[in-house]
């Protein structure tokens, strides 16, 4: 399965799960129920999988945890929040960077429409390329 097959498998769960749930609830109960739609759409799923941060050749443990990671490649951060920012955005940027995976979802569910609410992000892009990569969906 190609990384494009997997978000699209991705996105269709997470609209399945918004439609169902609504906005309104905690991070949490999304990130639980999307789990459970991605494993009956036949994906392997980890759910808060450590992240370390390697600093002067040492590998420190900070607490960094990824919320969903899919067939072991493309991350999944969720938020439940009224409004994603540019630091929400970065924080996905840096757990690609981190971790070595090549793409990301940043999924927000307080939103009226799901649509609006995803971002799609590549890892290895200069800052110059990287706003316009960022796709709203």
């Amino acid at each position: 399965m190609e990384n494009d097959d997997i978000t699209r498998e991705i996105i269709g769960s997470a609209i399945r799960v918004h439609a169902s749930l609504g906005p309104g609830l905690l991070e949490s109960a999304y990130r639980v129920c999307l789990h459970q739609e991605l494993i009956l759409q036949g994906l392997g799923v980890e759910v808060e999988v450590p992240i370390p941060v390697v600093y002067r050749g040492r590998q420190v443990d900070v607490g960094y945890r990824i919320d969903l990671l899919v067939e072991n490649r493309v991350l999944v951060e969720l938020k439940a929040v009224a409004k994603t920012t540019p630091v929400h955005e970065s924080q996905l940027l840096s757990y690609l960077r981190l971790g070595g995976y090549p793409l990301g979802l940043l999924i927000n569910f307080h939103v009226v429409l799901l649509r609006e609410g995803i971002r799609r992000m590549v890892n290895g892009m200069t800052k110059e390329s990287r706003s316009s990569e960022t796709k709203r969906l």
